[in-house]
């Protein structure tokens, strides 16, 4: 019997979320003798891993009878979660209102309102301010009660996605041999979920929090409170409060890299497997590739490809921009980063975290 697996056939774009192909980055893996993985969760419908969040916030809120026939979705979001918002809600007969701040790749922009939702962008502001693109929405929702707010921080169905799903596709896919897992935190939701997921597989499977310049995660888990320095161009993955997703996640280190590593890696595995990572996915892979110089070799090491590249071509992929933040478009030379990483092991922060 022929048992070719020919892909899935579905009645509705919401049915494609997930079950996302695992990379193996051969350049890297050879360097240090490790392999190192990408979860291809550009292959989602919306082309981002939030298509996972995306569809389990909905259907969630429907069992529980939060979201009726006729009520609108609104949620803030920096642009990837309102593309999967936007698949999800024109999937199952939904409007959607996506609040998101105006310093986002325009890329984004354009994709949410392609899928049919409205967008209301508003200027980029701290977090105690009110008009904060979370508050926002957030705000929208409670004066119109024919409205639904996913609130993606503090929905634990954000992590639940991941529990449920992404997390058992890596334990499959790697046959329960995977050593070391790298995320970025953004919400929380995926490392909270593939975390614990995978910890009660395997509590010696490593855990790893790789957070840019700008966000407070890192520090977080160093001092308690939530300081950051600096700023990054990646989107939508440094928080600055403990929010309910992350607070679940299982931690055991965290490393934290600045933007002009994202270039250097970014365009060596473009030139040398041809794959385009966006800002997000050069992070992850980065901090996969440290992780690998300071285990020794033979380890699995899975972490994700967040999102397309494309929409990273705006920001990490154009020269004027990178100059005009200060960064230097030619890539360090992949030997001199594997020379600085080895010799940086004191940035990697052990987390003792309950």
């Amino acid at each position: 019997m022929d048992k070719t697996d020919y892909g899935r056939v579905a009645a509705r774009q919401s049915e494609l979320i997930g079950r996302t192909d695992l990379l193996k980055i051969e350049s890297l893996s050879a360097l240090t003798g490790s392999a190192i993985y990408v979860k291809c969760e550009h292959q989602n419908p919306g082309g981002s891993i939030k298509d996972r969040a995306a569809l389990q916030l909905v259907e969630d809120a429907i069992a529980r009878g939060d979201l009726k026939p006729g009520m609108t979705i609104v949620e803030g979001t920096a642009g990837n979660t309102g593309i999967g918002l936007a698949i999800v809600a024109k999937s199952l007969g939904f409007d959607l209102l996506v609040v998101m701040p105006n310093d986002q790749t325009p890329e984004k922009t354009r994709m949410i309102e392609m899928h049919g939702a409205q967008l209301k962008a508003v200027p980029p502001v701290p977090f105690k301010d009110p008009n904060h693109f979370y508050h926002t929405a957030r705000r929208i929702a409670e004066e119109n009660p024919n409205y639904w707010w996913a609130n993606q921080f503090e929905n634990t169905s954000n992590l639940k996605a991941h529990y449920l799903h992404t997390g058992p596709e890596i334990w499959q896919q790697t046959q329960g041999r995977v050593d070391i897992l790298v995320s970025v935190s953004g919400t929380g939701g995926t490392i909270g979920g593939n975390s614990r997921y995978l910890k009660e597989q395997n509590p010696e499977i490593e855990v790893w929090l790789a957070d840019p310049d700008g966000s407070g995660s890192y520090e977080f888990l160093r001092t308690g409170e939530f300081v950051s320095s600096g700023s990054s161009m990646t989107e939508g993955i440094g928080i600055m409060r403990l929010v309910e997703n992350f607070k679940q996640a299982k931690i055991d280190y965290a490393i934290n890299l600045p933007d002009q590593d994202l270039i250097a890696i970014s365009r060596y595995v473009r030139e040398q497997d041809g794959i385009v990572l966006g800002s997000s996915s050069a992070l992850n892979v980065a901090a996969a590739f440290f992780a690998a110089l300071h285990r020794a070799p033979g380890k699995t090491i899975v972490t994700f490809a967040c999102d397309l590249g494309e929409r990273s071509a705006s920001k990490l992929y154009n020269a004027n921009y990178l100059q005009e933040r200060g960064l230097d478009p030619t890539p360090e030379p992949i030997t001199d980063v594997m020379a600085r990483y080895r010799k940086s092991g004191d940035r990697i922060l052990q987390v003792t975290r309950s």
